[in-house]
């Protein structure tokens, strides 16, 4: 199994500043990506960066230039650090990883339960 461990949320003023962070853990043989999406009310879900086991990254376009993604492979650990925030940041945000078991043979995604990133004066 395969679990995830986000923090990093809370009520943060516009214009500030926020560090996620989702460890995973588990039986784990590899990780081919981790990211973050975001759900606000209303609202689908919606992709706001990722990046795969080889450093690639991926910015939605409503983050690009406020958003950084990174990640360390010796603790698994993906974080996202957003920058001049905007109330409409406010929203559920989930980690997600992409990882193979030990046990098996494929891989699948893995969801963390979210964490609430409110930006509000």
């Amino acid at each position: 199994q395969v679990q995830l461990v986000e923090s990093g949320g809370g009520l943060v003023q516009p214009g500030g500043s926020l560090r996620l962070s989702c460890a995973a853990s588990g039986s784990i043989f590899r990780i081919n990506a981790m990211g973050w999406y975001r759900q606000a009310p209303g609202k689908q879900r919606e992709l706001v960066a990722t990046i795969t086991s080889g450093g690639t990254t991926n910015y939605a376009d409503p983050v690009k230039g406020r958003a950084t993604i990174s990640r360390d492979t010796a603790t698994n650990t993906v974080s996202l650090q957003m920058t001049r925030l905007k109330p409409e940041d406010t929203a559920v945000y989930y980690c997600n990883v992409v990882a193979r078991p030990k046990s098996w043979s494929s891989s699948y995604n893995y969801w963390g339960q979210g964490t609430q990133v409110t930006v509000s004066s």
